[in-house]
């Protein structure tokens, strides 16, 4: 079926991502910062820290998409993980900002460590069965785009509150803050989780789907790795988010210790999402008159220009030539943000077409699994960069190899990676004709079965 949905519908759906939105864009901005500047270890322990925390994801996504997929329940198959892990998810978010009364850098690494195991996992119970509802509410091309541009309205809206409010509650990033590092913890774990138990409660799982077999686990990885539009979204998604991955946790040391203008970083935030916000409707209506994967060429490699200019300068720039950057900045993030998430999709009727079944909890999990793998890699990193590079936490002059090092993660690495994602974006196999078609014969198929059955 690929009729349109009520506004109703895309807007509680999109609000269920503020939560995910909130937690994890504080984590990517602030916690290597926390980990260094609050809690005084190494940029090196807190790489080993996070690697650690990660890389549990390894395992855990691929098991929670899958258990969603064979999920047969009365509220459906992913609606019931929302309404049991909402609790689990926001307790386990307020662990990660205690500073514990450990002064062995060991002690506090395996602290952190486990904490973000523990965490990753309770996240991944949630928001690995809501990214797989996006399929399972349209099968309309288009409707998936504007579905998505409403789910990334309140993604960008919770960055940018993660970018602002938690800095007007924690002041500056220093030891003598830690409790208000707690308390911004605290608030924002369980703000985030309330929007989980909207969508269970606002939202309906399409039925059909409920009567189809129940895929098995090997089936489930077969048919991901033989699906090509899958592959190739996978690709762009996991290019770009790690793009942005990389950005959340180095930003903040590039305003700071560059620019030398902590004390706007609010301001500053503000100009990249709020620009982000407004020009959704930009990269909606560029998808529907061209297609989502030139839209997606087009609205990155704007993007990565201005992530090279924005490089160049330093603390002697007017802040008006700032803002103005990071309003540019915005508009690719926009990009960024609602086009790989809406081209993944379309890649479930191409595996229902070949296979006869859907695996969308297990083809989100991969794609988020391949984020997580390299993002695992990446920031740990970006860090590594930073301390062979002789940054020194909390320094009114950092050494001029610092600066150099932060300049290199916060614009060429990035525009690299999404360089290579527009590649893949031009040989993305799927178009929306041909999708359509799909689509229709999937419609015919299902109704010649009833008729049999009847």
């Amino acid at each position: 079926m690929s009729e349109r949905l009520s506004r109703r519908t895309k807007i509680v759906y999109g609000l269920g991502d503020i939560g995910f939105s909130l937690t994890l864009t504080i984590i990517g901005a602030y916690f290597a910062i926390f980990l260094t500047d609050v809690v005084g270890v190494s940029p090196s322990i807190a790489a080993i820290a996070i690697f650690i925390g990660r890389s549990w994801d390894y395992i855990n996504d691929p098991l929670i998409g899958h258990l969603s997929d064979r999920a047969r329940t009365r509220w459906g198959r992913r609606r019931p993980f929302l309404l049991f892990g909402s609790l689990p998810f926001a307790l386990a978010y307020v662990l990660m900002w205690i500073r514990p009364p450990f002064e062995s850098h060991l002690a506090l690494a395996v602290y952190y460590a486990v904490v973000y195991v523990i965490f990753d996992a309770a996240a991944t119970f949630v928001y690995m069965p809501y990214f797989a509802l996006t399929p399972e509410l349209t099968s309309n091309y288009d409707e998936r785009t504007a579905l998505t541009s409403y789910r990334m309205f309140f993604s960008i809206l919770g960055s940018l509150i993660a970018f602002t409010v938690p800095l007007a509650i924690i002041g500056t990033f220093r030891p003598e803050n830690a409790p208000r590092v707690l308390l911004m913890g605290t608030i924002f774990g369980f703000v985030s989780a309330a929007p989980l138990l909207v969508v269970f409660f606002c939202t309906r799982e399409r039925k059909e789907h409920l009567e189809l077999e129940q895929p098995k686990f090997r089936d489930s990885l077969r048919a991901a790795i033989k699906n090509r539009p899958f592959v190739f979204g996978a690709i762009i998604f996991l290019i770009t988010w790690v793009s942005i991955d990389i950005l959340q946790a180095t930003l903040l040391y590039f305003i700071k210790y560059v620019l030398k203008r902590e004390t706007q970083s609010d301001a500053i935030m503000a100009a990249i999402f709020i620009t982000a916000i407004l020009a959704l409707p930009l990269w909606e209506w560029a998808a529907r008159r061209l297609n989502k994967r030139l839209a997606y060429g087009v609205g990155v490699a704007f993007w990565a220009v201005v992530q090279l200019i924005l490089i160049s300068i330093n603390a002697t720039v007017p802040f008006q030539v700032i803002f103005f950057l990071c309003i540019l900045a915005g508009i690719g993030v926009s990009a960024a943000h609602v086009l790989p998430w809406s081209i993944l999709p379309d890649a479930i009727e191409w595996d229902e077409y070949q296979t006869g079944s859907r695996h969308e909890g297990m083809f989100y999990s991969l794609v988020t699994l391949a984020q997580k793998i390299a993002s695992s890699l990446a920031i740990p990193l970006a860090l590594l960069i930073l301390d062979a590079s002789g940054y020194v936490p909390n320094a009114t002059q950092q050494p001029a190899s610092a600066l150099l090092g932060i300049r290199l993660v916060i614009g060429p690495l990035p525009a690299l990676l999404l360089t290579i994602g527009i590649v893949f974006a031009i040989a993305y196999p799927l178009n929306r004709q041909t999708h359509a078609r799909i689509v229709q014969e999937l419609e015919e198929r299902r109704l010649s079965h009833k008729q049999e059955v009847a």
